[in-house]
């Protein structure tokens, strides 16, 4: 459920009219609605009631600090894999010890960062990594809780660009060598081995991958306890699906996987850390973008709009599905033509759509990409020399602009023409 409808015939965020925000703010415009988010967080918390996680937002899905400020209010921790997302997630209010830093390439600089803010825990995925961390720790004279990412070799049965849990995937270390790999931890200074990680891949939407990678984190975690390894914290990951409009069979709900949970690790006595990000975020934002031709071909119609792949590139890079429906809602009778719904890059990959049946639009209206609240503002570029769109948030009957729009001097104040010339 979202708080995105239509009423007396304009859609509306929450109270407000798409149309409203759009022409105060311009378009292309990232729409994110704070009661969506609230709603996405507390059904999904407690589906676990009684076992109390740690639930870190994942903050690669969104970024934006209100947007991660909102989910901290409600109780989230964070999953950040960089510096600048760890500096996201301070500025937004999430304390340091309810941080989780993942992430298969941190940088020394990075680590430093974490251990600075007492974070949480840092999830290590190789031994150099290891290495390295035990390094920065012992020179800043602090001891890092620290948790060995496996790699379960499960099939996601996910996008395989966003599938993370086979072996022949870059992330975790084998689960195999998890026993020689947490030996090595505990013997080195500077490093305090506390848990165990996974993380399988992202939008799945079935619950058989969970299942056979917690039982086998379940038979991890009791063969460490035998090795003497004190294993207190199991950090679960994410990746559970949201419904974007083209599913085959439903979504499962958070309650399904909580069951899973429950069911394979929840007996382990072990603190468990839960890693959503799409799940909460991807339904709660909108990219609303206006028509600026309707261009007859010669075996296509094209909408051409004012987004483009540089704001929102998921059909482009994964040929993902997003519903898009008119700001202005259509009539009943109107007769829907199958469209190709295009940007205005010079790239033929412009293209959000093919063959997309849509009611009769024109120039100067309004049209709304759903499902556009996770992998979507966070991932846009400037190619094409094309400006940051804006984003703004929805509370109720008011609306705030929470990122600004980008300008071309804020691209060229950046670039500089050497002296040599």
């Amino acid at each position: 459920m979202d708080h995105f409808t239509y009423r007396h015939g304009q859609l509306h965020a929450e109270d407000v009219a798409i149309a409203d925000i759009a022409g105060a703010v311009g378009t292309p415009v990232y729409i994110y609605s704070r009661a969506t988010l609230e709603r996405h967080y507390q059904v999904f918390s407690r589906a676990f009631t009684g076992l109390d996680p740690l639930i870190c937002y994942a903050v690669k899905a969104n970024a934006n600090i209100a947007v991660i400020h909102t989910l901290a209010s409600l109780g989230a921790g964070a999953d950040v894999v960089s510096g600048g997302e760890l500096r996201s997630a301070l500025a937004a209010g999430v304390p340091g010890d309810r941080i989780v830093f993942s992430g298969i390439g941190k940088t020394e600089d990075e680590m430093a960062m974490a251990l600075q803010a007492g974070v949480c825990q840092v999830n290590v995925e190789s031994v150099p990594e290891l290495e390295a961390l035990s390094d920065v720790a012992s020179r800043l004279g602090r001891v890092a809780s620290t948790a060995i990412r496996v790699n379960p070799d499960v099939d996601a049965n996910t996008h395989a660009k966003i599938t993370t849990g086979r072996r022949e995937n870059k992330f975790g270390i084998e689960w195999t060598a998890a026993h020689a790999v947490c030996a090595a931890a505990a013997a080195l200074p500077g490093i305090e081995l506390c848990g165990i990680a996974c993380h399988i891949g992202s939008q799945l939407t079935g619950l058989e991958p969970f299942r056979q990678a917690f039982l086998r984190l379940r038979d991890l975690v009791l063969m460490l306890r035998a090795d003497g390894h004190h294993i207190r914290t199991l950090d679960l990951g994410g990746g559970l699906g949201i419904p974007y409009g083209d599913e085959v069979e439903p979504v499962p709900h958070p309650d399904a996987y909580a069951g899973i949970v429950r069911e394979t690790v929840g007996r382990l006595g072990c603190r468990l850390i839960l890693e959503p990000g799409r799940l909460l975020v991807g339904n709660a934002g909108v990219l609303v973008t206006r028509v600026l031709y309707v261009k007859e071909g010669a075996t296509r119609t094209f909408v051409i709009v004012d987004a483009a792949m540089n704001d929102l590139i998921r059909p482009a890079l994964y040929g993902a599905f997003h519903a898009i429906v008119p700001a202005t809602e259509p009539a009943g009778d109107a007769e829907p033509r199958l469209v190709d719904v295009v940007g205005p890059i010079c790239e033929s990959g412009d293209t959000f759509a093919r063959d997309r049946p849509l009611p009769p639009v024109g120039a100067g209206d309004l049209l709304v990409f759903r499902t556009a609240g996770a992998y979507a503002a966070v991932m846009a570029s400037t190619y094409n020399a094309r400006p940051l769109v804006a984003e703004t948030m929805v509370n109720g009957a008011r609306f705030a602009v929470v990122r600004d729009r980008g300008t071309i001097d804020d691209l060229l104040v950046r670039q500089h023409v050497p002296t040599w010339t």
